[in-house]
Protein backbone atom coordinates (compact mmCIF):
# COMPACT_ATOMS: atom_id res chain seq x y z
CA UNK A 1 0.00 0.00 0.00
CA UNK A 2 1.72 3.34 -0.89
CA UNK A 3 1.86 6.26 1.52
CA UNK A 4 -0.87 8.79 -0.08
CA UNK A 5 0.17 11.74 1.85
CA UNK A 6 1.85 14.41 1.08
CA UNK A 7 5.28 16.00 2.95
CA UNK A 8 7.63 19.25 2.86
CA UNK A 9 10.89 19.28 2.89
CA UNK A 10 12.59 22.21 3.87
CA UNK A 11 16.06 21.85 3.23
CA UNK A 12 15.42 21.41 -0.20
CA UNK A 13 11.92 22.93 -0.63
CA UNK A 14 10.73 19.98 -2.61
CA UNK A 15 7.50 17.62 -1.61
CA UNK A 16 7.03 14.32 -1.80
CA UNK A 17 4.41 11.76 -1.88
CA UNK A 18 5.44 9.38 1.22
CA UNK A 19 7.99 9.73 3.48
CA UNK A 20 10.78 10.02 1.33
CA UNK A 21 13.12 12.35 4.02
CA UNK A 22 14.05 11.58 7.63
CA UNK A 23 11.77 12.70 9.92
CA UNK A 24 13.72 15.97 11.15
CA UNK A 25 13.50 16.98 7.46
CA UNK A 26 9.78 15.98 7.17
CA UNK A 27 6.94 18.55 7.36
CA UNK A 28 3.55 16.86 7.34
CA UNK A 29 1.93 14.90 6.45
CA UNK A 30 -0.31 16.95 3.91
CA UNK A 31 -3.39 15.34 2.30
CA UNK A 32 -2.78 17.47 -0.81
CA UNK A 33 0.37 18.64 -3.01
CA UNK A 34 -0.76 22.23 -2.64
CA UNK A 35 -1.13 22.41 1.38
CA UNK A 36 2.82 20.59 1.31
CA UNK A 37 3.69 23.46 -0.97
CA UNK A 38 1.83 26.00 1.68
CA UNK A 39 3.65 24.20 4.68
CA UNK A 40 6.09 27.61 5.34
CA UNK A 41 3.16 29.77 5.29
CA UNK A 42 0.65 27.11 7.18
CA UNK A 43 3.67 27.48 10.00
CA UNK A 44 3.95 30.78 10.06
CA UNK A 45 0.28 31.30 10.24
CA UNK A 46 0.21 28.82 13.29
CA UNK A 47 3.07 30.24 14.67
CA UNK A 48 1.59 33.86 14.70
CA UNK A 49 -1.61 32.67 16.21
CA UNK A 50 0.18 30.46 18.98
CA UNK A 51 2.32 33.58 20.24
CA UNK A 52 -0.65 36.00 20.14
CA UNK A 53 -2.33 33.43 22.16
CA UNK A 54 0.59 32.90 24.64
CA UNK A 55 1.05 36.50 24.97
CA UNK A 56 -2.74 37.08 26.01
CA UNK A 57 -2.20 34.25 28.01
CA UNK A 58 0.45 35.82 29.68
CA UNK A 59 -1.48 39.45 30.45
CA UNK A 60 -2.95 38.32 33.84
CA UNK A 61 -3.98 42.31 34.36
CA UNK A 62 -2.74 43.88 37.48
CA UNK A 63 -0.12 42.23 39.78
CA UNK A 64 -0.89 41.46 43.74
CA UNK A 65 -0.48 43.86 46.24
CA UNK A 66 2.25 42.09 47.68
CA UNK A 67 4.55 42.45 43.92
CA UNK A 68 4.18 45.96 43.68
Amino acid sequence: MADEQFYYNPSTGEVTQGKEAAWDDRMGPYATREEAQAAIQTARERTKRADAAEEADENWGKPASWER
